[in-house]
């Protein structure tokens, strides 16, 4: 289970990885948008970001999946920003709002020494995408200093196959969103993708680009794998929120998953509810029911795909009541190292 981005180091190779991702900064295509702006100069792409980091809290989780939480908590990064404005995204303040603070990739890499440090299982790379050239040059400083956490790449699952493949050896653990099952549903509610004025086509849409992801994920590290404590080390696990009205066309995504790989891992979500812009649009302005919730299982469970996890359904869901949606601008969720 030795971490192959040791190896990386240890050729160079890593080395000429961080310089590639830099480059793309330049005119960026870091993600499938490709704004094409210059991110050394001034952050004023979609994501409104520069060459650093944006980092809203760096701190021990226990709210993910059990093969990444494990017993001593997985060690989480929520970065700033995002490559989508999700309508009913429940940590928009730090993903739409940009609470955070610019961190070097020294720091960052302070922050992956201290949560290793601190007996975390991983490194949990929440929305990295639009940073993983900052990310990629924290690991090179964070090698010579002992690091060796596996790297959980949790995303969206709107990633370019051109940035990933330089991710290839890197990252360990792939954990992307499948959200929608068309690239409309991506455009109306998260604003994937642009609607070209002339042919009405979307181009860079959300469930194109994402499906290309996943399958370049899953040619690089495989199935979910887990050690003897039941701790994953490597491989591809895909979450999908279940939606009202099936606006997320969840049958179609499924059968997206079962055709890249019929081994693929799945977290089945059922915990979705109206916040943030959500109440704009009267499809999604309530939670889900409980036969919207097991239509959605009963297509996962016809489609074969065994593996992975579906959370149980909650009438407080809809609500809210069940689901903790941190205060980005309490200092309480924040580090020191964050805050400071």
């Amino acid at each position: 289970m030795q971490r192959r981005y040791l190896q990386l180091h240890a050729s160079g190779e890593l080395t000429r990885r961080r310089q590639a991702l830099y480059a793309k900064l330049a005119a960026c295509d870091t993600c499938p948008r490709a704004c094409g702006v210059n991110r050394f100069q001034k952050g004023n792409g979609f994501c409104r970001s520069t060459q650093l980091a944006r980092v809203a809290q760096a701190k021990p989780h226990f709210g993910e999946e059990p093969c990444i939480t494990g017993t001593q908590g997985s060690g989480t990064v929520f970065f700033t920003n995002c490559t989508g404005r999700c309508a009913f995204c429940q940590n928009w303040e730090i993903s739409q709002q940009g609470v955070g603070e610019d961190w070097t990739p020294q720091r960052l890499a302070e922050a992956f020494l201290d949560l290793q440090a601190q007996g975390c299982h991983n490194i949990n790379l929440v929305t990295p995408t639009h940073y993983v050239a900052p990310v990629v040059h924290a690991l090179e400083l964070a090698i010579p200093r002992g690091f060796h956490l596996p790297f959980v790449y949790n995303t969206n699952g709107y990633d370019s196959v051109e940035t990933l493949r330089l991710l290839d050896g890197i990252i360990d653990v792939y954990l992307p969103d499948l959200k929608y099952g068309d690239d409309h549903a991506g455009l109306r509610y998260s604003a994937f993708g642009r609607l070209d004025p002339a042919t009405k086509a979307i181009r860079a849409g959300y469930f194109s680009a994402a499906s290309r992801a996943i399958a370049e994920m899953y040619r690089q590290v495989g199935a979910i794998a887990t050690d003897d404590a039941r701790i994953a080390w490597r491989g591809v696990l895909v979450r999908h929120l279940i939606m009202p009205n099936n606006v997320a066309k969840t049958r179609r995504v499924l059968e997206e998953l079962a055709a890249i790989s019929p081994h693929m891992a799945v977290s089945l979500m059922a915990q979705y509810f109206p916040t943030n812009r959500a109440g704009r649009f009267a499809e999604i302005a309530r939670g889900i029911t409980r036969e919207e919730y097991q239509e959605a299982v009963a297509w996962l469970e016809e489609l074969g795909l065994s593996a992975g996890y579906v959370q149980e359904f909650s009438e407080d869901f809809g609500s809210g009541k069940d689901f903790c949606v941190p205060d980005w601008r309490d200092p309480k969720w924040a580090t020191p190292a964050a805050i400071s």
